[in-house]
Parts: structure tokens; C-alpha cells; sequence
């Protein structure tokens, strides 16, 4: 059981998404980094769709009221247990009664706190992930909040042989974490002026000559206004070449929409389920976790790839986390 002292800024629990209901207008939500999330259950030994803590910016200050094995992914949010850093992608015992806090963030915008055996929370249409604005899934259909308790479930056979070294390494410590982490390919430092991997998008070839030009050339700066629904860009207008009444139609996590005013929204995980702005572009989905991790004030630019390409990339990232699963397995063991 963990105890909530303060909330931050906002700490949601996530999983990959609520899948199967978008046609009767429920939106997925999920991890805004799922990468990150997949990888700090792999971790602990969790599955990957296992619930999480999203942290954005400023994280929450929690103390365990028992023992545990945690993981720390994504944005680097300055996580310290009892006032001693702590290393982030790595598993982690932390001992009861320990304190874990998140200071200033220092890289990315998102981190993703997992504890072995899995949040014990109640699922809504197949998942725990938070659905703010409909007040379902989660812990009561909010963000956590200082007083709230969150337990756990049982640890798998992989966990508890971690969990048990750690505790034994720790001794009367509060803390201890594995001397290994996962490798920069993964883990590498977010910065700004990114840039992030796109196709063209349905109606790419609706827009002027210059406007498809400037998308690809010019950067653009993340809106004070994005929040969990959208990135709102702000930089040169994009134009349609004629005006046209688009039909609303289905949008997917990385789309990217250009409503009248010529300022693109990227769609993100709170996205809703139909669109009718034409669409300029979509994030390729192996760089979705790269766009996640970047915060209003910053910018972003878009290079240009193709729908071949962007499933390639997907493919061989895929491999790479099917091949950290197994060292992770490996080295646990």
C-alpha cells in the first residue's frame, strides 16, 4: 500500500488504453509514453499493459506502507527516496516507510512509476486507464490526490526473485537499486527542437504548395494550452489551397489536424474519436513516446517519411523490446 502525501501536478493511473468502445464515442486515454510504461513494468515483472503512475512536469510525493519493487521510466523528474536520488530505469526496492518524491524535472515531461504485482484498482471496459473528463477508470476517475491510498497485487515468480536479491543487497537501507539499467537506445536524453517522424496525412494534398513546404521546414512551438487531448502548435498558418467542409471522420493518437486558423493539433492519447479538420499529417507511431516527452514552451519540427518506413521503424523497435523483455528475464534471473 502506498500513501499519497502530495499530488503534484498531475499523477494519473494509466495502462495501454481502453480499446473496443471509440465507436460509441469512449476515448482510448492510456500512457501518453506507452514505451516508457511497457518498459518500467518489464522491470518489475510485470505484464506491459499493467497499470502505472503517469507523472507530468512535477511528480507526486508517496510513502510505502510496505515493502516494494518499483521502476521509474521516461522524464527524468528528478525521483528521490528519502532524500537520495534515485537511478531510473532499473528496478528498485524501496523499504517501508520509505518516502518517494520527484523534484524539478530535468529531462522529458513524463515519467512512469511502476510497482511490481501491479495497482490494484478497478477496471472500466477492459481498462484502469483515467478518463478525466468522464470520470471513470483509475482511482475514482480523477487524477490521485493527497490522502489516497493505492495498493497493490501479488508478485510474479520473476518480481519477488528481484524484489528478495534487492532486499537482501539493501539490509537496514531504505533503498536499493540493481547495478544495471536499461541502455540509452531507450533511455536516451529528450531534448527540445525535436524532430519527430511523419507521414503525410489524408488530406496533405489539399493544402497550398507552400503550406506543405513550411510543415516540413519550419518549426513550430508547443501551445501553454496542449494538455493530454492535443499538442496546439503555434509558428507560420498553414492554408488549405481551397475551403472545403471536411466529414468528420475517425483520428488516431498522432494525428495531426489543422483546424481554420492554420495552427496544427497533434492528437494525443485523451484525443477524441472523430475529427473533421483535414489532416496534414500523423506521427509515426515509433516516435509518439519522443513527442510525449515534450513540453509547452518547446518546439518541435516534423521530418518527412514514408507509410513503408514508419512500419519498418515500428517493426524493429518492436524487436528491440521483445529482446530487452528477454534480458530483463535473463538478468532478474
Amino acid at each position: 500500500m502506498l500513501k499519497v502525501l502530495k499530488s503534484g501536478l498531475l499523477s494519473t493511473i494509466q495502462d495501454l488504453g481502453r480499446y473496443g468502445y471509440q465507436k460509441y464515442g469512449v476515448i482510448t486515454s492510456g500512457a501518453m509514453d506507452p514505451e516508457a510504461h511497457r518498459i518500467a513494468n518489464l522491470l518489475v515483472g510485470n505484464e506491459q499493459h499493467a497499470p502505472t503512475i503517469e507523472m507530468t512536469l512535477k511528480g507526486p510525493v508517496l510513502e510505502f506502507q510496505e515493502d516494494a519493487l518499483i521502476a521509474v521510466c521516461g522524464g527524468n523528474l528528478s525521483p528521490m527516496i528519502d532524500g537520495e536520488t534515485v537511478g531510473l530505469w532499473r528496478p528498485v526496492y524501496i523499504k517501508k516507510g520509505s518516502e518517494l518524491r520527484f523534484g524539478n524535472p530535468k529531462k522529458g515531461f513524463r515519467a512512469y512509476l511502476a510497482i511490481a504485482g501491479g495497482l490494484d484498482v478497478t477496471t472500466v471496459m477492459g481498462s484502469a486507464s483515467t478518463y478525466l473528463r468522464a470520470e471513470i477508470g483509475g482511482y475514482q476517475g480523477r487524477a490521485i490526490d493527497k490522502g489516497d491510498t493505492i495498493g497493490w497485487g501479488e508478485l510474479s515468480e520473476d518480481s519477488q526473485q528481484t524484489f528478495n536479491e534487492l532486499k537482501e543487497i539493501a539490509g537496514s537501507e531504505s533503498h536499493q537499486a540493481m547495478d544495471w539499467f536499461v541502455a540509452t537506445e531507450f533511455s536516451a536524453p529528450i531534448h527540445g527542437e525535436s524532430k519527430i517522424k511523419v507521414m503525410e496525412g489524408r488530406e496533405f494534398h489539399l493544402f497550398t504548395e507552400e503550406s506543405q513546404s513550411l510543415f516540413f521546414e519550419k518549426a513550430f512551438q508547443i501551445d501553454s494550452q496542449s494538455d493530454r487531448m492535443g499538442y496546439r502548435l503555434q509558428g507560420d498558418k498553414l492554408e488549405l489551397e481551397n475551403q472545403k467542409d471536411m466529414i468528420s471522420e475517425a483520428v488516431t493518437f498522432g494525428t495531426i489536424q489543422v483546424p481554420a486558423e492554420g495552427n496544427p493539433i497533434i492528437l494525443l492519447a485523451d484525443r477524441q474519436t472523430t475529427g473533421g479538420y483535414p489532416k496534414i499529417g500523423q506521427v509515426a507511431t515509433v516516435d509518439l513516446p519522443r513527442a510525449a516527452q515534450l513540453k509547452p514552451g518547446e518546439q518541435v519540427s516534423f521530418e518527412q517519411i514514408s507509410h513503408k518506413q514508419a512500419q519498418y521503424l515500428l517493426l524493429e523497435r518492436e524487436k528491440q523490446i521483445q529482446q530487452l523483455e528477454q534480458g530483463i528475464k535473463f538478468k532478474n534471473r
